[in-house]
């Protein structure tokens, strides 16, 4: 049974590889309008969701990976940049302080759906202007939630990880393969049913 990530991310792709070579990428460009009062422990599997359904309109014979990553601090999400400036007031804002990365995850085959959230806290040191100066320069906040890059020269920002690295560079890949493995199972196991009239026994996937 093949797999289709519903994503464009290099990271993901990269990581994907870890659980299996048996996949293809289909990057979808979904709203991703948030419902307003949304709790934001929700937004991540909310979004992740609507990619996969998306993938599985698009190839309901394979099983489709949608993910989202948002950043939280003091219940609010932290997206990517619009530019320098609002870079360096999400750095400030994370500086010294610990925040939440949650990925969402969905899993859909067909109609058959399964979803989880993975969340993971980061705590970053103190950050003086210059420091963040400097990692602007690099140019790898701009494209990423929170404006840095755990996998990059943002590492050098973090003191202290609790949870999965892996989830906070944008897929958690431990729970992804056991949960994958479950949900291949469920999809693949056949259903036994008894037809009383005639006492034929047949099974379907279910």
């Amino acid at each position: 049974m093949s797999i289709i990530l519903a994503s464009g991310s290099p990271r993901r792709q990269e990581l994907l590889q870890l659980i299996t070579d048996d996949f293809e990428l289909c990057p979808l460009s979904v709203d991703e309008t948030i419902p307003e009062g949304m709790p934001v422990e929700v937004v991540a599997v909310f979004l992740a969701d609507k990619k996969a359904k998306a993938g599985a309109d698009l190839f309901p014979d394979q099983i489709v990976i949608g993910c989202d990553t948002v950043v939280v601090l003091d219940d609010a999400i932290m997206g990517k940049p619009k530019d320098r400036e609002d870079a360096f007031a999400m750095l400030r804002k994370l500086s010294g302080k610990t925040h939440t990365v949650m990925t969402g995850v969905a899993l859909y085959y067909g109609t058959k759906s399964s979803v989880f959230t993975v969340e993971t806290n980061v705590t970053f040191y103190e950050l003086s202007d210059a420091e963040i100066n400097a990692y602007l320069e690099t140019g790898e906040p701009f494209d990423k939630a929170g404006a840095y890059g755990i996998q990059g020269k943002g590492s050098l920002l973090v003191r202290h990880i609790e949870g999965d690295y892996f989830n906070v560079v944008g897929l958690p890949v431990a729970a992804l393969s056991r949960n994958l493995k479950q949900f291949e199972n469920a999809v693949k196991k056949p259903r036994v049913l008894f037809h009383r009239p005639t006492g034929e026994i047949f099974s379907e996937n279910n």
